[in-house]
């Protein structure tokens, strides 16, 4: 089992930035694809972006594309999202999740991937 558990989430104006990080605790002996997803009120859980288990490549949705970059440092067991320029579309729950293999990021966007979640951080983007 592997425990996620984000943080940095909090209430930003537009135009302003936010650094998210999850740190995965448990059975971190090996390292596991992760990646970052969120959900608005009312709407479904969406992918935000992806790194594979070295964090050698990544992937994003493509309305975070340049704005928004992950990355990870396994020594601490922990990814990171840093958001820049963030607009009120970007008001979400953010959740980080943790998949298994080996493929690059690419292959890491839908939710059936990943087999471990966090409890979420609420980060919201006002006017």
């Amino acid at each position: 089992q592997v425990q996620l558990v984000e943080s940095g989430g909090g209430l930003v104006q537009a135009g302003g930035s936010l650094r998210l990080s999850c740190v995965a605790s448990g059975r971190t002996s090996r390292t596991y694809p992760m990646g970052w997803f969120r959900q608005a009120p009312g709407k479904e859980r969406e992918f935000v972006a992806s790194t594979s288990w070295s964090g050698a490549t990544a992937y994003y949705e493509d309305s975070v594309k340049g704005r928004f970059t992950i990355s990870r440092d396994n020594a601490k067991n922990t990814v990171y999202l840093q958001m820049n320029s963030l607009k009120p579309e970007d008001t979400a729950t953010y959740y980080c999740a943790a998949a298994q293999g080996y493929a690059s990021a690419t292959y890491y966007t839908s939710r059936g991937q990943y087999n471990y979640w966090g409890q979420g951080t609420q980060v919201t983007v006002s006017s």
